[in-house]
């Protein structure tokens, strides 16, 4: 019979004197309480209580190599997306909404009777549009240390930490060159320069203006008006008398918004630094009277329209009912000079 692989229940199991295990049986069974938690525990510290976060038997936590490995991979998607979605944000894509409308309305107006191109006004669009983003990303990463002093602006995607400036400005200029590459491809050279020359303005002559002298507002709405322009030479080819015409509507039309917009966050404008109307006229009367003036104007100039053949009698009705009402909007903000009405106007 062969001898069995256990010892009968109840045996002692007998091993030499010098076996390594008997001796820490020995050990463990001479050791108290005490003796056993300050071995477990550095003198002059607390022995984990099992709510304790240290207890062997809690999840693991923060520390530990598992728990630092799982949200690491669980975070890289996420972390993706917000990059994403903070290079979007950072285009202003609404904002720049204007620019799609009046590029468009620039080629459906320079010629009525002529020929449409849906290709060649898509990829105007498209061009000018994304042309218009990449000088709204680099305006950005010029104005982080400003724009975190500002309240309306510190949460942008560079001052919040969701991007690096290096990557602004890598998106910025990839935008930029893509939608000049678009324009030069697909419209002619001078729909191309034109939107570059709005770009250039915008980031190498307006940002810097702003800190400087409150007539960066006029450089903010010249490139606010070329756009139109832009797409009336990707129909003809050229910058005629319509093309100067429709520049110097939505010129005289901007300046009201922006000295609007300007006093309404003039506690802000002034705490990052910039040096605007409101920065000397805290009060808005100088402003307000300003946007009066530049309302008046616009009425004259945009009945130039039919007259340059860019519409008829329906035009010139709108032309005299919208801006009236701006007229209005305009002479109520310097009458009371309220924060409200300020907001109307730019609103």
């Amino acid at each position: 019979m062969a001898p069995p692989l256990l010892p009968p229940r109840g045996s002692q199991v007998k091993r030499p004197s010098g076996d390594p295990l008997r001796q820490i049986d020995a050990a463990l069974t001479r050791a108290k309480p005490a003796d056993c938690a300050s071995f477990a525990q550095p003198a002059g510290d607390p022995a984990p209580s099992p709510t304790s976060p240290s207890h062997p038997m809690e999840a693991p936590t923060l520390e530990s190599p598992l728990a630092t490995a799982l949200p690491a991979q669980a975070a890289s998607p996420v972390d993706w997306r917000v990059k994403l979605a903070a290079c979007v944000e950072m285009t202003k894509y609404r904002l720049s909404s204007l620019v799609v409308v009046t590029a468009g309305a620039g080629y459906l107006l320079a010629d009525p009777e002529g020929a449409f191109a849906w290709g060649v006004f898509l990829v105007a669009l498209v061009g000018t549009t994304l042309a218009a983003f990449g000088a709204n990303v680099l305006n950005q990463c010029l104005e982080v240390e400003r724009d975190r002093q500002m309240e309306r602006t510190a949460q942008r995607p560079i001052p919040s930490g969701r991007l690096t400036r290096a990557e602004g400005t890598l998106w910025g200029v990839s935008l930029l060159v893509v939608g000049t590459a678009l324009l030069i491809a697909g419209v002619n050279l001078l729909a191309a320069f034109l939107a570059f020359l709005v770009a250039a303005l915008y980031v190498g002559v307006y940002t810097p203006l702003k800190p400087r002298t409150s007539l960066n507002t006029l450089v903010g709405a010249v490139c606010g008006a070329i756009p139109p322009m832009i797409g009336w030479v990707a129909r003809t080819g050229e910058i005629s008398g319509g093309a100067w015409l429709l520049f110097a509507i939505l010129f005289a039309w901007q300046i009201p918004h922006f000295l609007a917009i300007d006093w309404y966050y003039k506690d802000d404008y002034k705490a990052g630094g910039f040096c605007m109307a409101s920065s000397v006229d805290g009060t808005g009367r100088f402003s307000a009277q300003q946007a009066v003036v530049y309302c008046l104007a616009l009425l004259p100039i945009s009945l130039l329209g039919p007259l340059a053949g860019l519409g008829g009698t329906i035009y010139a009705a709108g032309a005299v009912l919208l801006g009236t009402a701006f007229l209005a909007l305009a002479v109520k903000w310097m009458i009371q000079r309220t924060r409200r009405d300020a907001r109307q106007l730019f609103f």
